[in-house]
């Protein structure tokens, strides 16, 4: 996962600062399109998730009153675990991207929503909208990329600290909400002196409220509710919980981390425009390939690089967009990276283990390749439009 600059073979040194330009006009086209063409049913689709999402919680709830049972238990807990998935995935993550902002609709809008996570929504919609889709893949920059606590990139200095994060990520994984609460908090600024510690204090209010609210409901009120099994209701509101971090954990590997994803040196993107952003976005994500019900249960964020692209068009269109981007990465000589979801998830695994260790671990580890870093491509008129490449994210 050496960054882009630092390849011996550069995955877009064919492409002339042109070439880029038009691509962006190209992507920019099909954006246009679909923001004229969104209307009722883009609306009912949302309107009908959302309905779907609350009617099977309500029916899970009421069916785990008598999780004594192991078929009540069971049905309860895989209906919960589903519409916890689905607030989070195609709900929740969409809505606060502003996908629905368009509809005017006070109920489904960026600014009011708020999620059932243990990150406040306007500490997520920073660090996440703001941030990682801003800087995407860029070292030093996108803190997404490992949260902190991994080895990303094999030209980062290995030390041994490292050779845990196997078990970083899995923890990680189990905790998730708490850990993206946590880093949302950006506690290694505070630790640094980076962040003002007021802003912090208040942050950390807000995040432990939202613990504290989820806790009552899930581990206290509805397993009175319960009464006799109190118990396993508890059980099986945990259960549900750790089932939504693991596949929130997993989809989100999946689209930053398998092989043939890119990352970029912090300089990569000094002097940025509007097509090297977009560039940037197609080479620094990665797909699952599946079938409705997978694009449902991941949010549709299994269309990474579309979403990447277009990260406040409505999700119920990115497979509609997709193979217009297919083919022009086609058009363009650049690779679409995607696969089944074990493949993908068992890929990024696969470089967590092996940047967990040092390069030269494994006799077969290739060497460093000594190379003058360049930008990620040519900037001829030597100034950045950024705010376009930030209203883009």
């Amino acid at each position: 996962m050496t960054a882009l600059q630092k390849k011996p073979h550069n995955a877009i040194a064919h492409l002339t600062d042109d070439d880029i330009a038009t691509l962006g006009r190209e992507l920019d086209a099909i954006r246009e399109q679909i923001l004229a063409s969104r209307g009722e049913r883009d609306a009912a689709y949302i309107r009908r998730v959302i309905d779907v999402q609350r009617k099977l919680e309500l029916a899970s709830r009421a069916v785990l009153l008598f999780s004594l049972f192991p078929p009540a238990w069971l049905a309860g807990t895989v209906g919960l675990s589903i519409s916890k998935i689905l607030e989070n995935m195609e709900i929740g993550h969409n809505v606060m991207h502003g996908q629905w902002d368009w509809m005017r609709d006070p109920k489904i809008h960026s600014t009011v929503w708020e999620w059932d996570n243990a990150s406040p929504s306007d500490q997520w919609k920073h660090s996440h909208n703001q941030i990682h889709h801003t800087f995407t893949n860029v070292l030093g920059r996108d803190n997404d990329l490992g949260y902190g606590i991994m080895r990303v990139d094999e030209d980062q200095r290995w030390v041994a600290l490292y050779l845990g994060q196997p078990l970083w990520n899995l923890l990680n994984a189990c905790l998730f909400e708490y850990g993206i609460a946590a880093y949302d908090l950006e506690i290694g600024k505070v630790i640094q002196g980076r962040k003002d510690k007021a802003l912090f204090k208040k942050q950390a209010r807000a995040v432990l409220g939202k613990i504290k609210k989820q806790a009552t409901r899930d581990y206290l009120v509805h397993p009175l509710l319960s009464g006799p099994s109190a118990l396993t209701t508890l059980t099986a509101n945990a259960t549900a919980n750790l089932v939504r971090n693991l596949w929130t954990h997993s989809v989100i590997m999946c689209g930053h981390f398998p092989d043939g994803v890119e990352t970029f040196e912090r300089t990569s993107i000094d002097g940025e425009t509007r097509g090297q952003w977009y560039l940037r976005q197609m080479l620094g994500a990665a797909n699952i390939s599946g079938g409705p019900l997978l694009h449902l249960m991941t949010g549709n964020l299994s269309f990474q690089v579309e979403h990447h692209l277009y990260p406040d068009l409505p999700s119920n269109r990115y497979q509609e967009i997709a193979p217009k981007v297919q083919e022009l990465f086609e058009r363009y000589g650049l690779t679409y990276t995607t696969g089944p979801l074990p493949k993908q998830l068992a890929s990024a695994w696969a470089k967590v283990l092996r940047l967990s260790l040092p390069n030269d671990f494994f006799s077969t580890a290739p060497a460093a390749v000594a190379a003058t870093p360049t930008a990620l491509v040519a900037n001829v008129t030597g100034r950045a439009d950024r705010k376009e490449v930030s209203a883009a994210a």
